[in-house]
């Protein structure tokens, strides 16, 4: 298995997990989904430009199809998520749709690339309970049946993007990745028409842009990572993002980390042991 690979699906998982963070002080100085256009619209731009200053050639129409899919699901696992943590069920939401993320590619790799060694296997269901652990918050908010419904609909279509993006065609990052992105920036500009929400000025959401810059460098690293280890390891090591989303709330927000939360990092770092030995 290549080191190279698994050091680019950690580095996925800490650039998403800082995205993640930056995106959430966004969000809470403006609304959810004129975030959400910002950002895309940062990683559009970036991506755009790296694609250039890389020569990078246009994807094969399979290709495309494969990053616009992602990107819609992407969009919809978005959508699901925000509705699920507005019903008031953070502390059960947030790690279901984690872990249903990390599960599914797992299921995918199994069948089309056969099961890894079992240790790898060991360190899969550890690093769910470890997501799960991390992404847990304090609160005791039961969760209700549509509460459920959107977390499992989040995971699976935030699964789902991780098994479409990594369809396209090897050697493809940066141009995949900026259609993956326009989809997305579509598809919030829909949510924020049918809210009847104005449009976001972009000046007023520096944050945003910063959050939408590392959620595309996230997604560059994890296409990186495709190339180089298997599909099921470098989803689950990049799944590990809630980790770095919790230590910076704990260093930028001095947010306390609760004891449950400390053993689930704890938990994370024996899986990457696990699976990359």
């Amino acid at each position: 298995m290549g080191s190279l690979g698994i050091l680019f699906a950690l580095t996925s998982g800490l650039v998403w997990g800082a995205g993640d963070f930056t995106g959430g002080l966004a969000t809470r100085r403006g609304g959810q989904f004129q975030v959400l256009a910002v950002s895309a619209l940062a990683g559009i731009v970036l991506l755009a430009l790296f694609a250039l200053i890389a020569r990078e050639p246009l994807p094969p129409l399979a290709s495309a199809a494969w990053a616009g899919a992602g990107g819609a699901v992407g969009s919809l696992g978005l959508a699901c998520l925000y509705r699920g943590l507005s019903l008031g069920s953070a502390a059960t939401v947030a790690p279901t749709a984690a872990v249903v993320t990390a599960a599914l590619p797992v299921v995918f790799g199994g069948i089309t690339s056969g099961w890894p060694r079992n240790t790898q296997l060991s360190g899969f269901v550890l690093a769910m309970a470890g997501i799960w652990l991390v992404a847990r918050t304090s609160g005791r908010d039961p969760m209700s049946g549509q509460a459920l419904r959107l977390a499992l609909t989040a995971g699976l279509a935030f699964g789902s993007f991780l098994i479409l993006i990594a369809q396209v065609q090897a050697g493809l990052v940066f141009v995949p990745l900026a259609i993956g992105r326009t989809v997305t920036f579509a598809a919030s500009l829909v949510m924020l028409a049918s809210r009847r929400a104005p449009l976001p000025s972009i000046a007023a959401y520096p944050l945003a842009i910063l959050a939408g810059v590392l959620d595309a460098g996230g997604n560059v690293f994890y296409l990186l990572a495709r190339d180089l280890t298997r599909l099921d390891v470098a989803a689950v090591l990049a799944s590990l993002y809630p980790v770095t989303t919790v230590m910076l709330a704990r260093l930028y927000s001095k947010e306390q980390i609760t004891a449950t939360q400390w053993a689930g990092a704890v938990v994370c770092l024996g899986a990457v042991v696990l699976i990359t030995i």
